[in-house]
């Protein structure tokens, strides 16, 4: 049986495997963090280029944060040593930023959390690399149509299920792959809480979607088969069949009438072209 927990103010919380239920505090909180995430996304639709190593990301991404009075959530998050994850092509995620420069035709994913106050903005974008291919534009269109796809279904008395399967349903439409191994999550004063939300479901199962519930949806979508593997440096996760992977990501707040979206771009930028 599911169980809920309301949250009120600045207590302390911990991952308990209950559901956290905020009060207007914590939207104000969770929206400030996640307008900070959104901006530094923006900046980085110009800076994006060929010849842009991944580590320059990262590092516009820290100052950013910094600048904006937060913390990168993920430095030292089990042990990891950045600010964001960048992933390229058939990196599905968690790909660690470093010397590799970005080529024309890539597509590259970017990542952010900075920790405002105490509340977690997370958010990525897909960023075209000069002149992308047909078949990864189309790939990147429908991954963010997926996303908004779940994110409607997302309102008071629906199930957790209900995101799921309309994400899976649009992908496989498209014979695209969903990925099954990472998900979304709850958020808010805890960077990763329950309840985990799955990008391939089935409609009317889980739990009920209640007011004050804060999550992320965050689909991992396979131009080819939905399989994943795992490489030996621990965090970077890619395609089996080499394919081209695309995600897209939202932190959102379920509200007394549908759901808040605390990361949406205040520019517009939510998906490319971004020029």
């Amino acid at each position: 049986m599911t169980e809920y927990q309301h949250i009120t103010g600045t207590e302390t919380v911990i991952r308990d495997g209950t559901i956290k239920l905020h009060g207007p505090d914590g939207f104000e909180g969770m929206r400030k963090a996640g307008q900070l995430a959104a901006r530094i996304l923006d900046e980085l639709a110009t800076f994006i280029a060929p010849g842009v190593t991944t580590g320059q990301i990262d590092d516009l991404v820290r100052q950013m944060t910094l600048d904006g009075g937060a913390v990168p959530a993920t430095m030292g998050y089990r042990g990891y040593a950045h600010s964001c994850c960048t992933s390229i092509n058939h990196v599905v995620c968690h790909g660690i930023p470093g010397d590799k420069a970005l080529k024309d035709g890539d597509i590259v994913n970017v990542d952010v959390t900075p920790l405002l106050d105490g509340w977690h903005g997370d958010t990525s974008r897909m960023y075209l690399v000069g002149d992308v291919p047909l078949k990864a534009r189309r790939l990147v269109d429908v991954t963010y149509e997926c996303l908004m796809i779940g994110i409607e279904q997302a309102k008071p008395g629906a199930r957790l299920g209900d995101i799921g399967a309309a994400i899976q349903a649009h992908a496989e439409k498209q014979r695209y792959g969903v990925v099954r191994e990472f998900c979304g999550h709850g958020l808010g004063r805890l960077f990763h809480d329950a309840p985990e939300v799955v990008h391939a479901a089935t409609a009317g199962t889980g739990p009920e979607l209640k007011p004050g519930m804060f999550m992320t949806i965050e689909p991992m979508i396979n131009l080819g088969k939905p399989w994943v593997k795992l490489l030996s440096d621990g965090w970077t996760a890619v395609t089996r069949d080499k394919s081209l992977s695309a995600q897209f990501e939202h932190s959102i707040g379920i509200t007394e009438t549908g759901n808040e979206i605390f990361t949406k771009s205040p520019k517009g930028l939510d998906k490319p072209p971004y020029g």
